[in-house]
């Protein structure tokens, strides 16, 4: 653990009073009365004088920093954010790594870049409500739905995107970082699971040094430690109401998890923050958002924000007293010091090694730092352990001077029996004359020889990167699954590993449930070395195709869908560890060959189809169907030659909105059918996949189609040119038939006729405003969308294997919008002297900013600015109003120079004119907005 200089903030330790400001139509009016009723900043937070004009200058100061991955990733936490700035005045900032440009738009036909802008500006009127002002950009590419975090890290080339988020925490200063779920959970969307990863290496990276040294050495930062970090979820149970802040059960009782009540009361606004939160929330219509119901006026009906605490380098509330109840428990000792507790600034800090063997001592040391400003006198420590562990060790820490640390070790030892791979709770409680302080640390307590399942490899990517960044406890908590098909078999790894310093050997036994068997009951180990890690296998079978399939199986106490068993490792010494893997059964059928072509013609013919007929009523996500006639389906699969031909029948009672033949993208708009194969099988993202999305009806009549969120993405006749659809629609309406036909070289790999991947999923819209409500398929679990593992397998009937096709390289969509094309990035830059998108100042010898503006001669259709350029660059030049943006242009400069061009205006300027600008040096060596006021 290194201790680095760690601040004290002005008073009691309560942060800068937040900055205020409201974004109307796009345009950010800097220093307006915000929704909380917060003042502007003083100067002290980091803020210039009124004639200060460009980024350049101390950066804003916050006391918390959100990292999420899109536009309204925050919106679950701002009830809680609300209430720290109205009650503790804590500044809180979002950095949001995209800009949303791959989400629908339920509000116009923009997309790409432009819908980018319009999210932004939809993020920071949200974000607003709550007294949040400040959204950093770092102009990530927003590319599609994913479960894939090594996806998205390949895409956001992790490391770049790393230093933006090291940069922009040591810019900041925040002490409390929040973020979201780095797991890949089932259905957890891929950009979600990278920013949490990326927050995490930040806490750790930012108070580093040595991780990006050229920004101490060459940019004038400094390094910084925030105080905490957590996520924004908590794994586990608990009530709604105002109990939810003291009552929850968690998965694992060892994590510090805090509920803060969003039924409180905001006595500026006089209406409850999960209210608050709702009205934020609507802002993001282009989501289908604005049609949200207000939040429950019943406090009983309204729930807790929970937070899951990842590290704290001070002391904090130990959860289960008062203290931890109260909603700035958060904050408690990093920008808090609730009565008797050691000052602000005081580090506390319980180091151990995660992994601990049973009867085996080892050593736990509790280090403590003292404020600069602050004498923490004499001082002890006391470590408490579960009940059954041994602890031994003198806590005398002696006199603790202002800025002097000390620490204490003592000697831990679990119990020698047991059950193995379990967790505990070590907890260090601090005594000085200054105060009294708590933090605690987690272990585990390792089985002698542990078995896993193979895992999914993104799974096993995540369990190594929590190792690697320094948070093991956060793995293990993603239950290890894997598919089988339906009366199918596979063979299955599982890797033994010796935890001891021994050589061991013994046996690995399945229990399976039943309806699944093995080919052997047990298999042997043998001479497993310390340390050593070996494999067995075991060929599994679903051995009654009768079970339920997808979401609708499993074992009574499983996750839905999940068939649990256990996996029993048994040593020679007759020590016993128990693992709880689970199996998924997806559905499988035969595609049998056609002796003559379907028609596409939109209608299902006798015998058009032969085999069987798939179901695809089975709900994954949304509203349950009310009815059969509400929404249901049938799916029929064929081939001839090289060519599969799907039908689909759905019945629906409500049409969704008709989109037009020119919008024919995002297909979950509103109603559609998806279908998804792929190609061999084995696929661990859909960026290997082919994903047709086919839309019934358009506002002009006919089907469209299209690819979506898969090997090469967009309008079907330039992605796959082959393909041919038909459909028709009933009249009166009650449903439609779609008929497809794909040839199979379109896919992007050869098809493995044993193991082709398949799904059918239908999106059903009951409303005109563009929003889907509801979605059915065949192969189903939350998300299933975006996780081939889990779509259903086909066997193609008497296929002849062509020849391998080349393997289709993807093509992924990696336009995204800049902050220099964002006159709201812009002006907030010049409010808090941050600079763009996680990035540096332009260098003195390549800089340009505006100098003046004014109108041009009547009848003012233009306005002349003065540009002065220090070297060559790019200056971007918005002139805007509170209604929005009225002009830009984009002036390329070669060289040193004092300019003046001329801006055309799309309309007449309202209130309160300006222009801003964004420059950008040669070879993206770093940008500066500025701002001038518009003469006239």
């Amino acid at each position: 653990m290194q201790f680095l200089p760690f601040r004290r903030r002005g008073g009691a330790g309560v942060a800068p009073g937040l900055v205020a400001a409201t974004l109307v139509a796009g345009a950010f009016v800097a220093g307006a009365a915000g929704p909380a009723g917060a003042a502007p900043p003083s100067s002290g937070a980091g803020s210039k004088s009124a004639s200060s004009s460009t980024s350049e200058g101390k950066p804003v100061d916050l006391g918390a920093l959100f990292i999420g991955a899109h536009p309204d990733d925050e919106s679950g936490s701002l009830s809680t954010f609300g209430q720290w700035g109205e009650q503790n005045h804590v500044r809180t900032g979002v950095i949001t790594v995209t800009r949303g440009e791959g989400g629908g738009n339920a509000v116009g036909p923009e997309e790409g870049p432009a819908l980018g802008l319009l999210r932004e500006a939809e993020e920071r009127r949200a974000v607003g409500k709550a007294g949040v002002t400040e959204v950093f950009n770092l102009d990530k590419v927003d590319f599609y739905y994913t479960v894939s975090a090594p996806l998205t890290e390949q895409l956001w080339d992790q490391d770049d995107t790393l230093e933006k988020v090291v940069r922009l925490v040591r810019q900041t200063r925040p002490e409390i970082l929040v973020t979201m779920d780095p797991a890949p959970s089932p259905g957890n969307h891929g950009n979600h699971q990278e920013a949490a990863r990326l927050a995490l290496a930040a806490y750790y990276a930012a108070a580093d040094p040595n991780a990006y040294p050229e920004q101490l050495s060459k940019e004038g930062l400094k390094a910084f430690a925030p105080a905490k970090v957590l996520l924004s979820r908590a794994r586990g149970t608990g009530p709604t109401g105002p109990t939810c802040v003291d009552t929850f059960t968690p998965v694992d009782p060892t994590q510090d998890i805090y509920g803060v009540f969003s039924g409180a009361r905001s006595q500026r606004l006089g209406k409850t923050w999960a209210q608050v939160e709702r009205e934020a929330q609507r802002e993001y219509a282009s989501q289908g958002w604005a049609g949200f119901a207000d939040a429950p006026t019943d406090p009983a009906q309204l729930g807790c924000d929970r937070f899951t605490q990842v590290a704290s380098r001070v002391p904090y509330a130990q959860v289960g007293t008062p203290a931890a109840a109260a909603p700035s428990a958060i904050l408690d000792g990093a920008l808090t010091r609730p009565a008797g507790t050691v000052p602000l600034g005081t580090q506390l800090h319980v180091d151990s090694a995660f992994d601990v063997e049973p009867g085996t001592p080892g050593q736990v040391t509790v280090r403590v730092q003292a404020p600069k400003g602050a004498n923490l006198g004499v001082s002890s420590v006391a470590l408490r352990a579960p009940a059954g562990w041994q602890v031994s060790g003198d806590g005398d820490l002696g006199k603790i001077r202002p800025g002097s640390s000390a620490s204490a070790t003592f000697t831990v030892t679990p119990p020698a029996t047991g059950a193995g791979d379990t967790r505990a709770r070590l907890e260090a409680f601090l005594t000085t004359k200054a105060g009294t302080g708590y933090a605690a640390t987690q272990v585990e307590v390792a089985s002698e020889v542990r078995t896993e399942q193979q895992p999914l490899p993104q799974v096993a990517s995540f369990e190594q990167w929590a190792r690697q960044v320094g948070v093991p406890q956060l793995s293990g908590f993603v239950v290890p699954v894997l598919t089988l098909p339906s009366g199918g078999s596979r063979p299955i790894d599982y890797t033994v590993t010796n935890t001891t310093d021994t050589a061991q050997s013994g046996t690995v036994a399945l229990d399976l449930p039943d309806g699944f068997g093995a080919d052997a009951a047990s298999r042997p180990f043998a001479d497993l070395a310390p340390g050593a890690s070996t494999k067995v296998t075991f060929t599994v079978t679903n051995t009654d195709a009768s079970l339920p399939t997808s979401n609708e199986g499993g074992t009574d106490g499983a996750d839905a869908g999940d068939y649990a068993y256990t996996v029993t490792t048994t040593t020679a010494a007759g020590a016993t560890s128990v693992a709880k893997p689970a199996l998924e059964l997806v559905p499988t059928t035969t595609i049998e060959a056609a002796a003559t072509a379907p028609t596409l013609d939109g209608t299902i013919g006798a015998d058009e189809y032969p085999g069987e007929a798939l179901d695809i009523s089975r709900l994954w996500e949304g509203t349950a169907c009310g009815s059969a006639a509400d929404c249901s389906g049938t799916t029929h699969l064929t081939r001839t030659g090289d060519t599969l031909y799907v039908g689909v029948e759905v019945r629906d009672d409500v049409a969704g909105t008709p989109l037009a033949t020119d919008d024919c993208k995002r297909h979950w708009r509103t109603d559609s059918v998806e279908i998804a194969l792929d190609p061999r099988g084995t696929s661990e993202n859909t960026s290997t996949t082919f994903k047709l999305g086919v839309l019934p009806f358009t506002a002009e009549g006919p089907a469209c189609a299209l690819r979506d969120a898969d090997n090469h993405q967009g309008p079907i006749a330039e992605t796959a040119p082959g393909v041919r659809w038909a459909s028709t629609v009933s009249s009166p309406y009650t449903g439609y038939t779609v008929e497809v036909a794909i040839p199979l070289a379109e896919l992007p790999a050869s098809v493995d006729p044993d193991q082709l991947g398949v799904n059918v999923l239908v999106y059903d819209s009951d409303t005109q405003d563009k929003t889907g409500q509801t979605r059915i398929g065949w192969s189903t679990w939350g998300g299933v969308q975006g996780d081939p593992y889990r779509w259903g397998r086909a066997r193609l009937a008497d296929y002849p294997r062509p020849a391998d096709r080349p393997t289709a390289d993807p093509i992924i969509p990696n336009t995204a919008l800049t902050s220099v094309e964002s006159p709201q990035t812009l002006e907030q830059a010049v409010r808090v002297h941050v600079p763009l998108s996680g990035g540096v100042v332009a260098p003195a010898g390549d800089s340009g900013r505006l100098t003046g503006a004014r109108l041009g001669r009547a009848p003012e259709t233009t306005v002349e600015v003065d540009l002065r350029a220090t070297g060559a660059g790019e200056a971007h030049v918005f002139v805007v109003d509170d209604s929005g943006t009225a002009g830009k242009l984009v002036v390329p400069v070669a060289d040193a120079r004092r300019t003046t061009v001329t801006v055309p205006l799309d309309r007449a300027l309202g209130a309160n004119p300006r222009v801003l600008a964004g420059w950008v040096a040669p070879e993206d060596a770093g940008t500066l907005a500025s701002k001038v006021a518009l003469r006239h």
